[in-house]
């Protein structure tokens, strides 16, 4: 059933309640309500008397008292005797009729035994009920004296039957009106969700440029914004899908191409000349190898964004760590003349997963040296603040504009700047991003054109005064360049 359909039942349903409603109280339960009623005012009325019994005046509020109620009131002892009464309904009055003894209602009321009672009869000479109520005054062990009050049940056949002409015209009218006002206001809800409908559809056709623009209410309004914000955000995902297949492909087709290059090689030409074929194999295994850094890569960083990896904690020196790191690069600092420093405080002990941040800091210094100056200046810093410890890696290179900034960060994202041939899966960032939230750390880059690009994350968890534990022997293997170089690096 369409939105619009149902709104129109709900409201015709609405309607349908309140007409049952009112019927029911205005002429089937309107009997029982009004005698309901009048023996709540008559029992209202003998507890004022009982409470005004003493005070002057008493006459006149009593009078006052069964005008207002339309109602007879005779007060008596215990013995019966007479010490107040008013009678305003005269003949039709059962209590005061001549045929009528208040001795037989005190009677009726002691047999009873009860502190108060109260009965309908009927009334041969006004041809309708009364209604009859007896109450004692004081306490049903001791009585001080008793009330008997007489009031009659007016007969309200006439009173419904004008009521029920009036429901009859207010039935119809609220009929009509519901059913006009529904198909209004159905259509009044449903018509934005409607259009919201057709740009959700023109989306799910793959145009995720759609604006979503409905209004109408709050909620709708809210839910348009949110939509377009969505179809947004799926565009990206969208693009970034495309361009991770296409990554991916191309980063799979070269390796993958040599492989089968070589391989034929091998077969074809070097098989039987050993230092041609070891050339071949060696040139097999780089690329092997480099085919497998890609797939550890796309895993680690499929579990770090799944949050599959839990972190290690454990406590190390921060500043050991870097000295160590930075001293695997000497080779290649020697070999290919980079000069990688580092600049450290003094000692600090943090506690956090070792291995996740020793992957952090590999893959910042060798995102330095593909995109540092000619001069292949790195610098490596650790700042001791009050509250955490900054690593920085600095390089020397191009720099990074504003707008590329946020994209640095992305998986298979490259800068043009670099100045000599990149080397990596370009999910070096990605990883030091889903580390760096995975451990909930600050992280950043600030960058000038022309000046180069500074990378820093910092570490909260700090431990002091406490002997450094030891560090692992070997950090995560990774590659840098071709296997040969990689063998000085480590």
């Amino acid at each position: 059933m369409s939105l619009r359909a149902k709104v129109w039942e709900y409201f015709i349903l609405f309607t349908a309640a309140v007409l049952v409603m009112l019927w029911f109280f205005q002429i089937v339960s309107v009997g029982n309500f009004y005698e309901n009623m009048k023996i709540k005012d008559v029992k209202n009325a003998a507890h004022e008397i009982i409470e005004n019994c003493t005070n002057e005046g008493f006459s006149t509020s009593l009078t006052k008292l069964a005008i207002s109620n339309d109602m007879c009131i005779d007060i008596v002892d215990k013995y019966g005797r007479v010490m107040y009464t008013k009678d305003i309904l005269g003949k039709s009055c059962l209590i005061h009729s001549p045929k009528s003894n208040t001795n037989d209602f005190l009677y009726k009321f002691k047999s009873n035994d009860t502190k108060e009672m109260y009965y309908k009869e009927f009334n041969d000479f006004t041809n309708c009920n009364m209604l009859i109520y007896m109450s004692v005054i004081g306490t049903k062990e001791s009585p001080q004296g008793y009330i008997i009050i007489n009031s009659p049940l007016v007969p309200i056949d006439a009173t419904a039957a004008i009521f029920k002409k009036q429901l009859i015209i207010i039935s119809a009218f609220l009929l009509i009106l519901s059913l006009v006002v529904s198909y209004f206001m159905a259509k009044k809800i449903a018509e934005p969700i409607a259009k919201l409908t057709k740009s959700a559809e023109q989306m799910a056709a793959g145009n995720y440029d759609i604006q979503f623009d409905a209004k109408g209410y709050a909620e709708i309004q809210r839910l348009s914004n949110t939509l377009t914000f969505a179809g947004k955000q799926i565009s990206k995902v969208d693009t970034m899908q495309r361009d991770l297949i296409a990554n991916v492909s191309h980063d799979l087709r070269t390796p993958l191409t040599m492989l089968k290059a070589y391989a034929e090689m091998i077969r074809d030409l070097s098989g039987d000349n050993p230092a041609k074929r070891n050339e071949h194999l060696e040139i097999i295994i780089n690329e092997t190898d480099r085919l497998a850094l890609l797939v550890s890569d796309m895993l680690d960083l499929s579990k770090l964004e799944r949050g599959d990896q839990k972190l290690n904690y454990s406590e190390f020196n921060i500043k050991e760590l870097l000295e160590d790191i930075t001293a695997r690069y000497k080779g290649l600092s020697d070999k290919q003349e980079y000069d990688i420093t580092f600049e450290a405080d003094e000692d600090v002990i943090v506690n956090c997963d070792v291995i996740k941040i020793q992957q952090v800091i590999y893959n910042l210094i060798n995102n330095a040296v593909n995109y540092t100056g000619d001069d292949k200046k790195v610098i490596v810093r650790q700042i001791n603040r009050q509250n955490d410890v900054r690593i920085e890696v600095s390089d020397t290179g191009e720099g990074i504009s504003s707008d590329k900034i946020k994209l640095i960060f992305e998986k298979y994202y490259r800068s043009e700047n670099h100045k000599r041939e990149v080397v990596g899966t370009g999910l070096g960032l990605s990883i030091v991003k889903a580390i760096l939230k995975k451990h909930g750390y600050n992280f950043g880059v600030f960058s000038k054109l022309g000046e180069g690009s500074t990378f820093w994350f910092e570490i909260r968890d700090l431990k002091t005064n406490e002997e450094p534990p030891q560090l692992p022997e070997k950090p995560p293997k990774r590659y840098f360049g071709k296997k040969n170089e990689n063998k000085n690096n480590q």
